[in-house]
């Protein structure tokens, strides 16, 4: 393996004032399977409410395949006014209380990944890194009109415990976040992970309820204050518009009848009526089909 040191450059300033600290490193990566945006949600969020400096700066062109996720270019009349492109940082962000803590954020790399998380690793270590969290949204066969569920997944199982019934073993394509996880864990490191349940029928947009509930979990596990009032007061309106639309289709009204009686037995706590692991596997492998369909020309947008 290549020296992971390459990978990377940093600001020494801020790395000074890190010292000693012992933060709590937050990883979102995007690229993989985040139904309803709920971990990205989070991370955006995050960088907009929340005082930061980038600490780390990866270099992108040796971890980012630009023919697979194109950077953004905006053409105006006779000219190209700018590219949007991409970054993979990790950040020092200082909590609402004055608290820092890091977050490592930016498209998943394509390729180098075990040179890059032990890059991501030797950085904790340096840094004296004492937790790693990560979270994001599953599309799940679950109510908008109840609270979000959420799946906890740890190195240590003892801080996974009190998961509501959802499923047992399975296997499914990794995304990289899930392999950080399982790599600290071998080095004795504490890491946990959420997994939010999002309505399968909202997988493609936004579901702000996913969002609070994650970050709340962030800021219970890690001991910080975090912005969440930033994304509960969107919620309303965010159920409010799906409601609406619903309103106007003759069918997902039914639906969503038909899974909060689901809901209400998944709370019972009924093996009975989990779905299967073929049932899961076979949601995730769908839910990235469609998200590594090539983007339309029209869209201007980032996955």
């Amino acid at each position: 393996m290549l020296d992971p040191r390459l990978l990377y450059s940093l600001d020494p300033e801020v790395w000074d004032s890190m010292r000693g600290l012992e933060p709590v490193l937050i990883h979102y990566l995007d690229g993989y399977m985040d139904a309803g945006t709920a971990g990205r949600t989070v991370a955006e969020t995050l960088l907009a409410e929340l005082d930061n400096e980038v600490l780390v700066d990866f270099d992108v062109d040796q971890l980012h395949d630009y023919r697979s996720r194109r950077p953004i270019a905006t053409f105006d009349t006779n000219r190209w006014e700018g590219v949007k492109d991409y970054t993979l940082r990790l950040y020092k962000m200082t909590d609402l209380s004055g608290q820092p803590f890091l977050l490592l954020n930016g498209p998943e790399p394509d390729s180098q990944w075990n040179r890059f998380i032990e890059a991501v690793l030797q950085l904790a270590e340096r840094l004296g890194v004492r937790m790693l969290l990560s979270g994001h949204g599953v599309p799940i066969a679950v109510p908008h009109t109840r609270p979000t569920l959420i799946h906890t997944h740890a190195s240590d199982p003892s801080l996974a415990t009190g998961n509501p019934a959802w499923l047992d073993r399975v296997e499914v394509p990794a995304g990289i976040s899930a392999v950080i996880e399982y790599r600290a864990g071998l080095e004795g490191r504490t890491a946990v992970g959420y997994v939010a349940h999002v309505p399968h029928y909202l997988a493609q947009t936004s579901f702000y309820q996913a969002s609070v509930a994650l970050m709340r979990r962030f800021a219970e596990r890690g001991g910080l204050d975090l912005p969440v009032h930033e994304l509960e007061s969107l919620v309303a309106s965010n159920l409010a518009s799906i409601d609406a639309e619903l309103s106007s289709d003759n069918e997902l009204p039914q639906l969503v009848r038909a899974l909060e009686e689901q809901y209400e037995k998944l709370a019972r706590v009924s093996p009975e009526n989990l779905p299967s692991a073929d049932e899961i596997g076979a949601a995730v492998e769908a839910y990235l089909a469609e998200q590594e369909k090539p983007q339309d020309p029209g869209d201007a947008g980032f996955r």
